[in-house]
């Protein structure tokens, strides 16, 4: 019984065979079938000439291209062991953090917005996550937003 096995293990299969007796055809370049598959090649190759450079659309903006970034902060924010409130309504939590021109804004649900001395653009960078979308105003980020 193994030495049938080792017999059909020594010897190509039926797939084998028929791949490369197809091979050595097409090795033959006057054989017919070896100029249909390098015609058929030809014709791919013309047809399926595309452009592989990028549109403009999916390109990131520069961060000079922005007027800021915003990001939701909905736990209250804690600062040298002091929890941050809003310095008109007393709101503690909910916050929009802005970044804009090196300098973190906070925003609290009622609108008011108050710097935030403390926080700095590499702070802003580690905490926030990829970037959902881009707005043309800072109105429609709000609305975005829930805010």
């Amino acid at each position: 019984m193994f030495d049938r096995i080792r017999r059909r293990a020594e010897e190509p299969s039926e797939a084998q065979r028929r791949f490369f007796e197809l091979s050595a055809r097409l090795q033959d370049p006057g054989s017919p079938e070896a100029v249909q598959v390098w015609a058929e090649l030809e014709r791919v190759e013309q047809a399926g000439a595309v452009d592989d450079s990028l549109s403009p659309e999916p390109r990131v903006p520069t961060s000079d291209q922005l007027g800021g970034m915003v990001m939701r902060w909905p736990q209250p924010l804690v600062l040298d062991e002091e929890m941050v409130a809003c310095s008109e309504c007393g709101a503690y939590r909910d916050w929009l953090v802005l970044s804009a021109r090196d300098q973190i804004w906070l925003r609290c649900r009622a609108g008011h917005q108050q710097l935030e001395t403390r926080l700095d653009t590499a702070w802003y960078n580690r905490n926030s996550g990829p970037w959902v979308s881009t707005h043309a105003t800072f109105e429609d980020c709000l609305r975005h937003l829930g805010h």
